[in-house]
């Protein structure tokens, strides 16, 4: 039996789930403003107590590293590396485009998300960077990556290679309204799926099968940019 605490914290949705034997088993989502530093960690307590698990019983801690909030994935990494050196188990870092992706198909066969000709669309999942920019990277419906993870400053003329009227390219995530209001109106979809750790519990089952772990020590979030402190203009003198 595999038990996998699975943390996203990448985006405003603080998520904590349980996966056993790559099955959800128990959710923990707030999406009430930017409480991540704490309600991660309750939400862990409260997951693990419910279930009667204890962090060294657990066979891997998967964590989203991103490309998101600078502030968000620190405290993510941060409480699951911290929970792995404790209780002296791997670590596992999960795409969160990919995860995103992967709460896309669900919702899709759940009937929560309605595309036409879901085998022949193309999914993109975008989290806000700011201004026109999004960080997104295009996948088929079974979960292939069709590009690499970009940031990508948005107009017109975007994604032009993934787009065309017979087709749909369905677009999703906090960034993905703005980018709608651009993009070609025909070929595009807009749909609402929000980040959750449910997106990884395929991804994460599979990494650990694989035994692909972080080195805990040395682990990073993707941040894919700098992080940039702007000063204060207020005169505080």
């Amino acid at each position: 039996m595999s038990l996998i605490l699975c943390i996203e914290t990448g985006t405003d949705i603080c998520s904590v789930g349980l996966v056993k034997d790559g099955r959800l088993v128990s959710l923990r989502e707030s999406g009430e403003g930017r409480d991540h530093a704490r309600r991660a960690a309750l939400f862990v307590d409260e997951i693990l107590s419910e279930h009667g698990v204890k962090a060294p019983e657990l066979s891997a801690v998967a964590v989203g590293k991103g490309p998101g909030s600078y502030t968000g994935l620190r405290i993510g990494v941060s409480l699951a590396k911290g929970i792995c050196y404790g209780a002296g188990v791997p670590l596992i870092g999960i795409g969160s485009l990919e995860a995103l992706a992967e709460v896309a198909a669900e919702d899709y066969r759940a009937g929560i998300v309605e595309v036409e000709a879901w085998d022949r669309a193309l999914l993109c999942p975008m989290v806000d960077a700011r201004r026109m920019e999004v960080y997104a990277q295009v996948f088929d419906t079974r979960g292939n990556a069709m590009s690499e993870v970009g940031a990508h400053v948005v107009d017109g003329g975007s994604f032009a290679e993934f787009i065309s009227p017979q087709g749909e390219f369905v677009i999703f995530g906090n960034g993905a309204p703005k980018c709608a209001q651009v993009l070609p109106a025909e070929g595009v979809r807009l749909v609402q799926v929000a980040p959750s750790a449910r997106g990884f519990a395929r991804l994460a089952q599979r990494a650990l099968e694989e035994k692909r772990f972080e080195d805990t020590a040395y682990f990073e979030p993707f941040y894919l940019k700098d992080f940039m402190v702007i000063p204060s203009r207020k005169k505080i003198f």
